[in-house]
């Protein structure tokens, strides 16, 4: 289950001195990106109990036109730290080196100095970077390759009759669901997906899934241990403001 699964990190480099920046009030961002539209229905209202704190997964898609590369040319072998320390600016408003960032025994990333677990993945021209504080959270991008045999194997684990294949579908949240949680590829027989619907979808291994199709051939799936709504966000290119959407898409309004 390769796909858009990020590339494990390396020994990064000395990077430059930390800078902190004021963090960027919620309010001062668009509430909406009057120029994108949903490519699926609204999202189903996720209701929390009164006197519990809804726990919040930021999730940014953004568009590179090529992701980072160094001064050969060559893209980085640790493009998920800086992909991931860069959303944290864009959704934070603090400046990290991705050597700040940390990952524990089950390669699971997280930013200690804000409370948050994230996860990152990229694939084609897009990337994708989840935030949350207070639980686990794992994200992934899939393109629809054509990959027949990968498909076959993983529907067979997941148990599927009579050798129905995986989709696409299924393959993110395979990947999203080893990202947050201590299942690893080797320890995956016996984990079952629920039937597809909107919003989170408990798992028989006590973490929930939820996927979307973005356009653009993408799906898109998440992963946590725990409830959440999900703050949408759309980035047209690094270097633009990311946008609250209502849910996530790739493609422009009409």
């Amino acid at each position: 289950m390769g796909g858009g699964r990020p590339v494990p990190a390396l020994l990064a480099a000395p990077g430059p001195t930390t800078t902190r920046t004021a963090p960027v009030p919620a309010a001062a961002r668009p509430a909406a990106d009057a120029g994108w539209a949903p490519v699926a229905p609204a999202a189903v209202a996720e209701r929390t109990p009164a006197g519990v704190q809804e726990a919040v997964v930021d999730c940014l898609v953004t568009h590179h036109p090529r992701l980072p590369r160094d001064r050969m040319g060559h893209r980085l072998n640790d493009a998920g730290r800086w992909l991931i320390a860069e959303a944290v600016a864009d959704l934070h408003g603090v400046r990290l080196s991705p050597r700040e960032l940390a990952r524990d025994e089950h390669r699971r990333w997280s930013v200690p100095e804000l409370g948050l677990t994230a996860s990152v993945a990229h694939c084609a021209a897009y990337s994708t970077v989840a935030l949350v504080s207070g639980q686990t959270v794992g994200v992934d991008l899939q393109d629809h390759r054509d990959r027949p045999f990968a498909m076959q194997w993983l529907g067979a684990l997941l148990g599927r009759p009579d050798g129905e294949p995986a989709t696409m579908r299924d393959f993110a949240e395979c990947e999203a669901l080893i990202k947050a949680s201590h299942i690893r590829k080797e320890t995956f027989a016996g984990v079952r997906l629920p039937d597809w619907r909107p919003g989170w979808r408990p798992t028989n291994v006590g973490y929930l899934v939820r996927s979307a199709d973005l356009g653009d051939g993408l799906q898109l799936a998440l992963a946590t241990d725990a409830p959440a709504r999900v703050r949408w966000w759309w980035q047209p290119d690094p270097a633009a403001q990311p946008v609250r959407t209502a849910t996530p898409t790739l493609e422009p309004a009409a």
